[in-house]
């Protein structure tokens, strides 16, 4: 019969408090959504304020206050001092004088927007007004009609229901306007409706019949192969190819184009004084301190029932101490990868070394996952261009001479191959597979194959050119 007992066992966990948590979250943040975060901080906690453009910043008196330090109340009278102190000639200018150019930028017209406008200018009864409507809403940012033309409108909407017919001239309607290409339900078809717009009547119509029944092989290039389907002679098929290609095959794009993200790097890096050096750009760091006024006049008038503003205070403090130690530590990482990746920023790719994280984290003392945080979403300038941290990371691949060659220099070694091969002859990726062989690099091809996709190269039969 089995027998019942307590025992006590004593173990170590580790566990991270919620603050540190949130600590870790703010690490890994971009640069774009830990500014947003630390604005909304700003707009929530009075505590907070962003730093005027002035060389001299006031001291955050109430960063040594105690909390629970009270003043004779003889001492209010000071307090009209500390706040007309903190007070200068500009702080009361308007909203309006505080308008940034992205406040006076217009507004962007968007794709719909575009096209209803076109459509307002037409003398369309309210039927046939609404279905042009709805289908012009139902468009991706590509412009094409990506639905079923039968689902593009809710048939309770219309007594009685749209037929196929009237779906259709709808569609032709807004197919008319501008840019050509709209609406179109297949690459072939969006051509097909540019078409029209080439000047020679003879390529006009081989390049409709090019995108409308031989497309494959217009994506492969696949020239002597078309001039045999079409009964036409290479030079004027390659010449209907030329006229299709200087097509828009996403016509949607020419209007309301999609915000465009710039990407701001977090580290601008240069040389200075025969070194390489890494310093903060300054425009990606906060300029946010502790509001001296309000901490100072809520020690002085602190009672019970003021937790919320407690709390406000507390978190104030760790805003401010969080931001010095994120970008303290995205510091750290970036020129920690300099000195192990001086010879990329001299000679280029090429000659890129191997790196692990934990090489970085064994330099800077910091666990390897704190390296993995930082170098997400964080971005380098350095004279060759605009690099993710992460981009200076790749694994070792040992040669034949037994030396470790870095995976980021193979690939830019297989780049240079494909770049000077012949045209009319290009070289495969088993060919790529010997030549790096001859150089010592074993390389297997289906990483060469992987490589290639990842510097966005087409394969071997389309990069083929007839001579």
């Amino acid at each position: 019969m089995g027998s019942m007992q307590l025992t006590t066992t004593t173990r170590q966990v580790q566990t991270l408090s919620p603050r540190l948590q949130r600590a870790v979250q703010l690490l890994q943040m971009s640069s774009l959504d830990f500014a947003q975060m630390v604005r909304e901080k700003i707009d929530e906690n009075p505590f907070l304020e962003e730093e005027e453009d002035s060389d001299t910043a006031p001291p955050a008196a109430a960063e040594t206050a105690s909390d629970t330090e009270s003043y004779p109340e003889g001492e209010a009278g000071d307090d009209r001092d500390i706040w007309l102190s903190e007070r200068g000639p500009g702080k009361q200018q308007s909203d309006d004088e505080h308008a940034s150019a992205i406040d006076l930028a217009a507004s962007r017209t968007t794709l719909a927007m575009h096209l209803h406008g076109q459509l307002n200018l037409m003398a369309l009864g309210e039927r046939d007004l609404c279905l042009a409507r709805a289908i012009i809403e139902s468009l991706d940012d590509d412009g094409y009609l990506r639905i079923a033309l039968d689902e593009v409108i809710d048939r309770r909407q219309l007594s009685p229901a749209p037929q196929p017919a009237e779906l259709m001239i709808a569609l032709r309607l807004v197919q008319s306007l501008e840019p050509a290409g709209i609406a179109a339900r297949s690459v072939g078809e969006c051509l097909a409706l540019q078409c029209p717009r080439i000047a020679d009547s003879g390529t006009r119509a081989l390049a409709l019949r090019i995108v409308e029944d031989h497309l494959e092989a217009l994506a492969a290039r696949d020239v002597a192969g078309l001039a045999k389907a079409l009964r036409q002679p290479a030079a004027r098929v390659q010449e209907a190819i030329a006229a299709v290609r200087r097509l828009n095959p996403r016509p949607g794009w020419s209007v309301g184009n999609a915000r465009i993200d710039y990407i701001v790097p977090d580290v601008t890096v240069r040389r200075v004084r025969g070194r390489w050096c890494a310093q903060l750009n300054p425009a990606v760091v906060p300029r946010v301190r502790l509001n001296r006024v309000y901490a100072e006049l809520f020690q002085r008038h602190r009672r019970s029932g003021h937790e919320p503003l407690v709390d406000h205070l507390q978190e104030a403090r760790w805003t401010v101490r969080n931001i010095e130690q994120r970008f303290a530590t995205i510091l750290d990482v970036a020129q920690a990868i300099i000195r192990k990746q001086e010879l990329f920023l001299e000679y280029g790719a090429m000659a890129m070394k191997p790196l692990v994280l934990r090489e970085i984290a064994d330099e800077i003392g910091v666990h390897e996952s704190t390296v993995s945080r930082v170098t997400n979403n964080k971005y380098m300038a350095t004279p060759l261009g605009v690099f993710e941290l992460k981009h200076f990371f790749s694994r070792p691949m040992i040669s034949a001479s037994g030396k470790a060659c870095s995976a980021t220099a193979i690939r830019e070694l297989i780049g240079d191959i494909i770049a000077g091969e012949s045209p009319a002859q290009p070289l495969s990726d088993g060919d790529i597979t010997r030549q790096l062989a001859a150089q010592g690099l074993l390389v297997a091809r289906r990483t060469v194959t992987k490589y290639r996709q990842l510097l966005r190269i087409e394969p071997v039969a389309r990069r083929r050119r007839c001579a």
